[in-house]
This record gives C-alpha cells, sequence and structure tokens, in this order.
C-alpha cells in the first residue's frame, strides 16, 4: 500500500426535497382540503476518524463526495424521504483544511471522533402546512434548501510517541529496522526514505510508536529536499530522537541544521523533549566515537548517546530513555 498523506477532495451535502400541492378528491371524503406532504431532508457529510487506516490513499481514486438529495413530500400527507448520510472514513490524526491550505478547519486527533461537516438542505413544505381557519385550500409550496458544497484538503499527521529526525543517511531507518518489527527501505545514498515509516518498540513491558521521517535538508522548512511537508509528522510527538552520523567530519554543523530547521518550522518542535545519538559506531570504533562525542558536547552542552544499530550496541538503553519520556508525556 503507499503511503499518501495529503488529499483534495469535493464534498457536497444533499439538497431538501421540495414540498408538494395536493389536494384529497376522495368521491365519500367530505370536504377535501389540502394534503401535500412536506419534502425530505438532504443527506449530511460526516467525518469519522478510524485506526485501520494509516494512508489517505483511497482518496486518490475517489475524490468526489456527493450525498444524496431528499425526497419530494407526496398527496395524503406523506413527507419525502431523507437523503443516506455519507460517512467518510480517514485516519486518526487527520486534519481537514479549508481549501486555501493554511485554516485547519477539523482535527481528527481521536479514535472514534466523529462530525458532521456538511448538513443537508432542509425539505420544503407542502400546502399542508400552510393549511389555517383563514386560509383552508392554500396552493402554497417551497422548494428544498440547497446542501453545503466546499472543497477541502486531508492532511494526515502521523499519531506517533516518538520521531526520528537528522540528515539524509543519518541512520534512522537502520535503527528502527533494528529495534522494531519494521521494515523501511535501507540504502546508502540519500533520501532513501521517501515517506514516513511507523515501527512499534518495547522498552520491557512498556510500547510505544516510533516514526521514521524522511531526512532532512538546509531549507527544508521552506520546501527545499522533500521539504517541510514530512515535518507535520513529528508535531503530535511526545519526544525527538536526534540521530547524527558519527562517520562525518561536521557533527556539530550535521546537529544545528536540523535544531535551526525546527526552530524556523515552528509549532513548538524545537522545545519537544530530544535525545540525541551519535550513530555508525561500528564503522568508526569506539575511541574516535568518543572522540566526535565530546566535540558534540563541548560545542552544544548536549552530552549525546553513542549508538550503533548494527551492532545494537546501546539501542536497548535509548528506548528505555525515550520511554521514559512517553511515559511521562501520557500520564
Amino acid at each position: 500500500m503507499k503511503f499518501l498523506d495529503q488529499a483534495k477532495i469535493y464534498v457536497k451535502s444533499g439538497d431538501g426535497g421540495g414540498g408538494c400541492i395536493s389536494f384529497r378528491r376522495e368521491k365519500y371524503v367530505e370536504r377535501g382540503g389540502p394534503d401535500g406532504g412536506n419534502g425530505g431532508r438532504g443527506g449530511d457529510i460526516v467525518f469519522i476518524a478510524v485506526n485501520d487506516m494509516n494512508t489517505l490513499i483511497d482518496f486518490r481514486y475517489t475524490q468526489h463526495f456527493r450525498a444524496p438529495n431528499g425526497s419530494g413530500g407526496a398527496g395524503r400527507d406523506r413527507s419525502g424521504a431523507k437523503g443516506e448520510t455519507i460517512t467518510i472514513k480517514v485516519p486518526v490524526g487527520t486534519e481537514i483544511i479549508d481549501a486555501d491550505q493554511e485554516t485547519v478547519l477539523v482535527d481528527m486527533a481521536e479514535e472514534g471522533q466523529k462530525i458532521t461537516f456538511l448538513k443537508g438542505g432542509d425539505g420544503g413544505f407542502g400546502n399542508a402546512h400552510y393549511k389555517s381557519a383563514t386560509n383552508q385550500a392554500p396552493r402554497k409550496s417551497t422548494p428544498g434548501w440547497p446542501g453545503e458544497e466546499r472543497d477541502i484538503w486531508l492532511r494526515l499527521k502521523l499519531i506517533a510517541d516518538v520521531g526520528l529526525l537528522g540528515l539524509p543517511n543519518a541512520g534512522k531507518s537502520t535503527f528502527l529496522a533494528a529495534v522494531s518489527r519494521a521494515k523501511p527501505k535501507i540504502a546508502d545514498y540519500p533520501f532513501t526514505t521517501l515517506h514516513p515509516n511507523l515501527g512499534v518498540v518495547k522498552a520491557g513491558d512498556y510500547s510505544y510508536v516510533i516514526a521514521d521521517i524522511p531526512g532532512l535538508i538546509e531549507g527544508a522548512h521552506e520546501g527545499q529536499g522533500l521539504g517541510h511537508r514530512f515535518l507535520g509528522h513529528v508535531e503530535r510527538c511526545s519526544a525527538l530522537l536526534h540521530l547524527v552520523d558519527a562517520t562525518q567530519d561536521d557533527v556539530v554543523g550535521a546537529y544545528k541544521t536540523i535544531r535551526g530547521e525546527l526552530e524556523k518550522y515552528g509549532a513548538g518542535l524545537v522545545k519537544r523533549p530530544e535525545i540525541v545519538a551519535l550513530t555508525k559506531m561500528d564503522a568508526i570504533g569506539e575511541e574516535l566515537a568518543l572522540d566526535q562525542a565530546r566535540i558534540l558536547e563541548e560545542a552544544t552542552g548536549i552530552k549525546p548517546l553513542i549508538i550503533s544499530s548494527v551492532a545494537q550496541t546501546n539501542t536497548e538503553s535509548t528506548l528505555y530513555k525515550l520511554a521514559d519520556i512517553v511515559k511521562a508525556k501520557r500520564q
């Protein structure tokens, strides 16, 4: 299944049915009068958040949703049938955004959350509605009210407890594959990961979800590289695991590049609890890895963890540190 985190759709609620003009004309019924029924209400457009979806790929093929119109009224005081409600299922974490792609209309952040997004138009009145002591034979009815329609965007922000951040080839996918059953694509070229991957990890008996976000580069907040689009997936994370490739020359620059992008993106990401880890310790040896860690600590004041996902060195202790943060946030 392909991953799609953004889709544009058109939604329209149903129009109300028109009222009916009718009179009783039965042979043995005296004083037959108006008996035109009211029109039925148009169908609603309803959104519901479900857990068994993790992508918006379905909306690539179905982009128009129109609720049925209400039926018109009929004689013998029969009201028209109500239009059927159209229920649109979206993944938990989906935002419903206006056509300007900026105004968030609804945030479907909880499983089972349900909202009537567009209400169907009311049905029109039949002539029986207008019957009165002074108007005993009205020949008046009203058409149904039109439904609502609009173009909207759906934007998915993954619900994960921990977000993996780092430059391309920092070892994010390798770490996720080492600590979970997720099978992200791993290769020795930039932007191997083209869409976020989720993995469930365990620290003892405690489990939580980690999201592997595609690598960021300088200018990501302005759309460079894979752009800020994927930064939105870490907005809901309780903690960030910032991976820095220990085999590169400038570990300080790599760290500051990502931190700068978080600050420019906003949404409070720069204030999120963060654990920094130097990866690929197995490739350079423990002694050189310690030197890189010292350089990073002197420049930033942060003492990084030193891990090797391939050799499974310090990965378990990293999971426990992240679990402590997630537990505190969940309480």
